[in-house]
């Protein structure tokens, strides 16, 4: 029969009368639940639905267990198992969520304008690979000034190294890095320190090897094909089980682990025709998992629909997220530093009339005709605010798309990658930072996947093909990092005894300075929040500027206004000033600086104010945060 009191439709749950099993196989004649260490088979019964289900009294937690399909003598591991300390392919292990202590209970979340996001992938951020040494560093990140960790997702997976999109048992977090329970401690850890922690998931396939769960539905599967495997069925005849599948894991996730939110990968995979669009559905389900908790869902979405940012739903568009990854504003200014316009970067000129415009309209692309793709891309962002944008200069892909896979601050000058840099720590939107991009590390970030020795040469093949978009990748395929290396792993791990260096400290207070002011700076505080308004300008094809009005409101008059100034070409000489936005407010004559890249501490030479009364001089390769200058009164010469 089938067991109530059940809080997810599928795995091994701890109930106070045994342990209650239950699992989806409707193409199946008999099922039994193996106990490993007993060697004992037990048949399940069949409900009505496809499900299978047994509840076992003297089963208790960390026992061992497989399932067995039509009398076969093969042991299958769980697919939607809690663990699997052996790997996909090994016996699950009972695990009850309860036991563990949390000590958050006060932890009410991040704020959405709030964020500052770090992405890392836990196998590589630490010399150890594995949830303790991402622990270690908890205080490290806090202390820097980030405000939320994105992990690279971490559901079970086979092979002994990989980036983890090819998971295979998503309920189960990868032994390779350590117990649930060890995850469990990092995001108690993290909530100690008022840092929250978001998990990357992949709902659009199932990785090839180790994929069990098709063995046991193979309705779980589409006709439809993705780029990656066979795609999932979210809105045929026999949908509702991945469908609630899904939406348990991402309830689970919130409410199991206690995250604070999920990163959804390449939703523009997840195909669903049906009126309550998946990703709508898991949506709901994980702010209703977070209890009052302040969540933040993310999506990466290639072609940029920004419908994916709406409250409403419509057939075959998802809806409910927070924000959407940016990739316009890491396209331009990747152009914009280093000039080289290839494959899906040809669409972009790098040029201020992008980089700056992105902190008013979200993406640049809405709808306008991509040369590259040979077709329309984007969809328009309306009303939305900046802060339902995720901006980067890098990211995992991002990083390892190249042929060696270096930093983007390797490819660039120093004081431009500076000044873009500030942009983008100081813009409206959320910023993302990648693992190591704070101290300029020396790391590269290279594709991963460890398979067998039948998929590792057609995966090295794969990879090849998909970098020869590059003419670079395509003229030297030879020296293309071979994904099942070991090497290739460890060549990627962040290189910690860097951050000492004089070189590489001067970029870590660099980031630091720009957080500090992200978060201090009331002007820029209050814009991000809502409660003031923004304009962009271009002063030149290098040049632009962010203005934010702080709308006059209690102790914060209009004098509180700030612009972000961004120059990535020579200096600008303005002789007449017709840029409105360059006036100061009533009462001031010119601005000031507040802040500028090119401070000799960060490597920078040092600059002149950009403003006089009666002229403007913008610096060459620079950012330059303004505040306005009071005009002197007789017998009077005071800054506001």
């Amino acid at each position: 029969m089938t067991v109530s009191g059940r809080r997810l439709a599928q795995g091994a749950e701890v109930t106070p009368d045994g342990v209650s099993f239950r699992i989806y196989a409707p193409e199946h004649s008999r099922v039994e639940l193996v106990l490993v260490s007993r060697n004992q088979a037990i048949p399940m019964q069949e409900e009505a639905n496809g499900f299978w289900s047994l509840l076992a009294p003297d089963v208790k937690e960390r026992e061992r267990y497989c399932y067995r399909l039509d009398g076969e003598p093969a042991n299958l591991p769980d697919p939607c198992a809690r663990y699997l300390p052996e790997g996909p392919h090994g016996p699950a292990e009972v695990v009850d969520p309860s036991t563990f202590v949390w000590s958050d209970s006060q932890w009410r979340g991040i704020p959405t304008a709030d964020q500052v996001i770090y992405e890392l992938h836990v196998g590589t951020f630490s010399p150890d690979g594995d949830w303790a040494g991402l622990e270690a560093k908890l205080p490290w990140l806090a202390d820097l000034g980030i405000t939320t960790l994105e992990i690279m997702p971490v559901a079970e997976f086979d092979g002994r190294f990989g980036w983890g999109y090819d998971g295979v048992a998503w309920f189960a977090p990868t032994h390779l890095y350590g117990t649930p329970d060890a995850f469990r401690r990092v995001v108690d850890r993290a909530h100690q320190l008022r840092l929250a922690v978001i998990l990357d998931v992949v709902y659009n396939h199932f990785g090839i090897s180790g994929d069990y769960a098709s063995k046991f539905a193979r309705s779980y599967a589409s006709s439809r094909k993705t780029e990656w495997g066979t795609g999932l069925d979210y809105d045929g005849p026999q949908a509702q089980a991945i469908r609630s599948l899904v939406v348990d894991n991402a309830s689970y996730w919130i409410e199991e682990f206690h995250l604070d939110g999920l990163r959804l990968d390449a939703t523009q995979a997840i195909t669903d025709t049906s009126s309550d669009h998946i990703i709508s559905a898991l949506s709901r389900a994980a702010k209703l998992a977070a209890k009052g908790r302040q969540i933040f869902l993310v999506g990466e979405n290639e072609p940029q629909d920004a419908r994916l940012v709406r409250l409403d739903s419509e057939p075959g568009i998802g809806s409910g997220l927070d924000a959407l990854w940016n990739d316009d504003f890491h396209h331009s200014s990747r152009v914009a530093l280093t000039g080289r316009r290839q494959a899906y970067l040809s669409d972009y000129l790098g040029q201020a009339t992008e980089w700056i415009t992105m902190a008013k309209t979200g993406f640049l692309y809405q709808g306008q005709w991509s040369r590259w793709q040979e077709k329309p891309r984007g969809h328009a962002t309306g009303v939305l605010p900046p802060t339902s944008f995720v901006c980067f200069l890098e990211n995992h892909d991002q990083v390892a798309n190249s042929l060696s896979s270096k930093r983007l601050w390797q490819q660039s000058s120093p004081a431009q990658h500076r000044a873009m840099t500030a942009l983008l720590l100081l813009g409206p939107w959320l910023p993302l930072l990648f693992q190591g991009q704070e101290w300029n590390s020396t790391a590269p970030f290279c594709f991963f996947a460890d398979h067998n020795e039948q998929l590792a040469p057609l995966v090295k093949k794969g990879r090849a093909e998909f970098l020869s978009q590059f003419p670079g990748c395509a003229a030297h395929p030879e020296l293309i990092r071979d994904p099942s290396s070991r090497d290739t792993l460890e060549i990627s791990r962040l290189r910690w005894h860097e951050v000492e260096q004089p070189e590489h400290a001067s970029a870590l207070e660099l980031y630091r300075d720009l957080l500090r002011l992200r978060r201090t700076d009331p002007t820029l505080s209050r814009c991000r929040a809502g409660m003031g308004r923004l304009d962009v300008a271009t002063l030149s094809p290098s040049c632009g500027l962010v203005r934010h009005f702080a709308e006059p409101q209690g102790e914060l008059p209009q004098h509180g206004d700030r612009i972000v100034l961004v120059n990535l070409g020579a200096s600008v000489d303005l002789d007449r000033v017709t840029e409105p936005l360059l006036a100061p407010p009533a009462g001031h004559s010119h601005w000031r600086t507040l802040w500028t890249s090119e401070e000799p501490r960060y490597g920078g030479h040092g600059c002149e104010e950009p403003s006089a009364p009666g002229r403007w001089r913008i610096p060459g390769c620079a950012t330059v945060l303004l505040a306005p200058k009071r005009a002197a009164l007789p017998g009077r010469n005071k800054e506001s």
